[in-house]
């Protein structure tokens, strides 16, 4: 008896230690774990006591990503992470959530096959289990549940879906999920919900928070409950601002993002080339993080930003270098006036008068800063857009009225400044360090990602960049647990296609990360256009500017991963 005591304790134990550290880009480690236990005991210790330099944690199946504050500290944190003690047991005591679903999924029979159990057999099989929510990611409201059983264990699909429509029950793995909102994602459809899993106006935004149980309840058809009536408020009137005469392609308020919160699936969004915004906002006389508008420009006049003052503004645009024509409405047998501006440089727009910001000669995104700061309602401390979780404010429309806010903190503007070099037609060199799972690949496929050029494909977006090329080959078969992703990572489907996560990205991912770009380089690659060309170089291991070595990761010191 005295022996088997001893063998459980010896299980527990190993379940709490952190078994290696990983890193992950610059600024972020990836602590490894065995068993879910584990993870939360980790995770629990960290929130309640921060280590030094700590700036976010993020659990997932196997592992635990904390962000830090600089490489330095980044560095540090792998070092006291091997020291932690993690017997503290976790308490984790959720209700019940019942969830009716049809089950009509794209990859029901697929799922079927896979398992061997026919379709009215995984019908059966996921709603007569109940499922716990281990931890939260991808996306808010995207808990990853666990079950009593593995049944229905199948594994992602070979290229992940652009575009998974709201409510989808999905499984992957071992785990089931319900995607809270349309986007891309991997996993094995197989019915739909018509439940809200995150809703900012409940006071719990998660339908389904960590540890909280789930049971599927299977309906021939969901009904959706409709709203209860709200009161109308009037819209505040806006005397100082700007009107958004054509919004363009895709224009949307932007700030430095919110970060902190990715224990609720939440990404930190914000500008992509934050450089360029600070710029616009220092320009104009603003704080850094004042909200502005991200914009990107096409030929054609309704592709370009139009807005008109109300009231006199002070304006200042950065960013890709664009023709910036204001013109001043005449009396109505005269011509209007028309003028340009030049860019990284504070104007005047008077009351009435109209700015269009045209295609850009270099680069993809341009930024402008309105003096005071676009006045838009904050959600978790931040006035950014996140186009995948629909956190923020809605892109811009034709005649929306956009208020100055009061985040001026200089009672002058800044002189006009030098912009660097935008990426245009040529190849754009970023660096990269290796990234946690580039030991899913061998020599040549790490030589393959830096030795030709990535051409950016239409499918991109600002949750990231799909590239083109010759496809990289794993040497390892399998499912990767999903873990923790940073902006800059360059995640590597079956398919061998690089996908270059930007600031919307989704929080966690399970492709393995071959490399990261370095964070100050982020700013350049969200630069890089439709239709440009990218190239990747090695560079040493915590660097944060450009390249010093050539080196391959095989040639490194072996620093990129701290193990017991």
């Amino acid at each position: 008896m005295e022996t088997a005591m001893e063998t459980v304790a010896a299980r527990q134990a190993a379940v709490h230690k952190v078994n290696a550290v990983r890193a992950v880009g610059t600024r972020a480690v990836l602590a490894e774990l065995t068993g879910t236990e584990g993870v939360l005991a980790l995770q629990a210790l960290l929130l309640e006591h921060p280590l030094p330099g700590q700036l976010d944690v993020l659990a997932a199946a196997e592992t635990v990503m904390v962000t830090a504050d600089s490489p330095v500290a980044a560095r540090r944190i792998a070092a006291q992470l091997l020291q932690l003690d993690l017997t503290a047991p976790v308490q984790r005591d959720g209700g019940l959530v019942v969830i009716d679903t049809v089950y009509d999924g794209a990859d029901l029979a697929e799922v079927a096959e896979l398992t061997g159990l026919g379709i009215e057999g995984v019908i059966a099989a996921h709603c007569r289990q109940q499922w716990t929510v281990a931890f939260a990611g991808f996306a808010p409201g995207f808990g990853y549940l666990v079950g009593e059983n593995e049944v229905l264990n199948v594994p992602r699909r070979s290229s992940p879906r652009t575009a998974v429509p709201a409510g989808a029950v999905a499984l992957a793995g071992t785990y089931s999920a319900v995607y809270p909102r349309r986007s891309p994602g991997g996993w094995q459809l197989i019915g739909h919900t018509a439940a809200r899993m995150w809703d900012l106006d409940r006071e719990q935004p998660a339908l389904a928070a960590p540890g909280h149980r789930i049971q599927f309840r299977a309906v021939r058809e969901t009904v959706a409950l409709a709203p209860e009536p709200q009161p109308e408020t009037p819209a505040p009137e806006v005397t100082s601002g700007l009107r958004i005469v054509s919004p363009g392609l895709q224009s949307l308020i932007q700030d430095l993002g919110r970060h902190g919160h990715s224990g609720l699936g939440v990404s930190a969004a914000g500008a992509l080339d934050r450089a360029s915004l600070r710029r616009a906002n220092r320009l104009v006389g603003n704080a850094p993080g004042a909200a502005g508008i991200e914009t990107v420009a096409i030929e054609t006049a309704a592709g370009r930003l139009t807005v008109q003052a109300v009231g006199d503004q002070v304006l200042a645009v950065a960013g890709a270098p664009s023709e910036l024509a204001i013109t001043t409405p005449g009396r109505p047998d005269a011509e209007p006036d028309r003028r340009t501006v030049p860019m990284a440089t504070p104007f005047a727009l008077l009351d009435g008068e109209t700015l269009s910001i045209g295609a850009p000669e270099s680069g993809f995104r341009s930024y402008l800063a309105v003096r005071g700061g676009v006045d838009a309602a904050p959600v978790l401390g931040s006035r950014s857009t996140d186009t995948m979780s629909g956190i923020g404010p809605a892109p811009l429309t034709a005649r929306q009225l956009l208020a100055t806010g009061g985040d001026s903190e200089s009672g002058v503007v800044g002189h006009p400044e030098l912009q660097p070099e935008f990426p245009g037609t040529g190849v754009t060199v970023l660096d990269v360090v290796p990234g946690p799972r580039a030991d899913w690949f061998d020599a040549e496929a790490l030589e393959s990602l830096t030795a030709q050029e990535w051409l950016v494909k239409p499918q991109s977006n600002r949750v990231g960049m799909r590239l083109d090329g010759t496809p990289l080959q794993r040497t390892r078969d399998g499912e990767l647990a999903s873990e923790g992703t940073v902006a800059g990572a360059l995640q590597i489907p079956p398919e061998g296609l690089p996908v270059l996560f930007l600031a919307d990205h989704p929080i966690t991912g399970g492709y393995p990360v071959i490399a990261v770009v370095v964070d100050s380089q982020l700013d350049l690659a969200a630069q890089v256009p439709i239709g440009g060309t990218i190239r990747f170089r090695w560079a040493d291991s915590g660097t944060t500017g450009p390249a010093t070595s050539d080196r391959t990761p095989a040639e490194k010191a072996p620093d990129e991963e701290v193990s017991n």
